[in-house]
């Protein structure tokens, strides 16, 4: 239960700074800037990982795995405005 909550808690927080660095208006709720974090950050952890020659399966946490996730964000939160947009 206290794993659900990290994992949410972190992808507010991933998914806020990434909102933050994004100019524009958003229309989305609290939700969907936690799911648009949480992915973020497991796309970013994943690319961090790739780059770094280490297996995806080693969970370790490094400041530039952070770094990666709100740049996945970033990434994810772009992608969504140009799909809702149509």
């Amino acid at each position: 239960m206290f794993t659900v909550i990290g994992w949410a808690l972190f992808g507010l927080v991933v998914g806020l700074i990434a909102r933050f660095l994004t100019p524009g208006r958003d229309s989305m709720g609290c939700l969907i800037t936690i799911a648009i974090g949480i992915a973020g950050s497991f796309i970013g952890g994943a690319v961090s990982m790739l780059l770094r020659g280490r297996s995806l399966t080693d969970l370790d946490l490094h400041p530039a795995g952070f770094i990666m996730s709100v740049i996945g964000a970033i990434v994810l939160l772009l992608l969504y405005r140009l799909v809702s947009k149509r």
